[in-house]
């Protein structure tokens, strides 16, 4: 993915994707869930931390941006680069639903409870890397992917009367609803609307605002935002 992408992939807010995997009795629990930024993932590191406080390791990794510049991986007391290093890169190189090795905004965290036999380097790297690939499986099984992309926004005013009308048939081509405010415009609602970040997608819009409102109600461009597509 480049950092000219205009989408990428992601988890949907709020699901926590959880997988295990065993080798020679030492149990890797893996635990991946949507991070917004690298107080969301260091937060999520030290949730888990608590949680399971028994366990010896506690490896990390996330990637995080649009342009997956921002990226981390910790070995947590394990030998150099045989956890978060595979971790990592098993989620650099995961190829997604869409076929694109575009996920971001997610960090994962694999919990070690050691079952007493050494496993060497090349376990560890298998172990931690397998873990991570579990958890991805586990993310498809539920449909709990989502496509970011960049989108324009918008703000229609609409008469309260029509708001809804407006709504669905924005809704019905491929428009999306960021939400509808029926408090800060006395006698209207104001729809809030992104489109792709694309020429086509813009004039679509603007024609069909246009002929909802027969030309009275105005469409203002109100920048850019990343959102999940519905």
């Amino acid at each position: 993915m480049t950092a000219f992408s205009s989408r990428y992939t992601v988890l949907t807010p709020g699901v926590e994707i959880r997988a295990e995997v065993e080798r020679k009795k030492s149990r890797f629990l893996v635990l991946m869930r949507r991070a917004d930024s690298t107080d969301d993932a260091q937060g999520f590191l030290d949730h888990l931390r608590r949680q399971h406080h028994t366990a010896r390791h506690h490896c990390s990794a996330w990637v995080l941006g649009h342009d997956r510049r921002i990226q981390r991986a910790n070995d947590d007391g394990e030998p150099s680069g045989t956890a978060g290093a595979p971790m990592l890169e098993a989620l650099t190189k995961a190829q997604m639903p869409a076929g694109a090795e575009d996920l971001s905004d997610v960090a994962a965290v694999v919990v070690r409870w050691f079952g007493g036999t050494l496993l060497g380097a090349g376990g560890l790297v298998s172990a931690y890397s397998d873990s991570v690939v579990a958890g991805l499986d586990h993310a498809r099984q539920q449909k709990a992917f989502l496509t970011r992309q960049r989108m324009a926004v918008f703000s229609l005013p609409a008469p309260i009367a029509e708001a809804g009308r407006w709504e669905n048939e924005l809704r019905s081509l491929d428009i999306t609803v960021l939400g509808t405010d029926y408090a800060s415009s006395p006698g209207h609602a104001v729809l809030n609307l992104a489109v792709a970040d694309e020429e086509e997608p813009i004039l679509t819009l603007q024609e069909r605002t246009a002929s909802l409102s027969s030309g009275g109600a105005e469409l203002t461009a109100a920048g850019v935002d990343w959102v999940d597509a519905p």
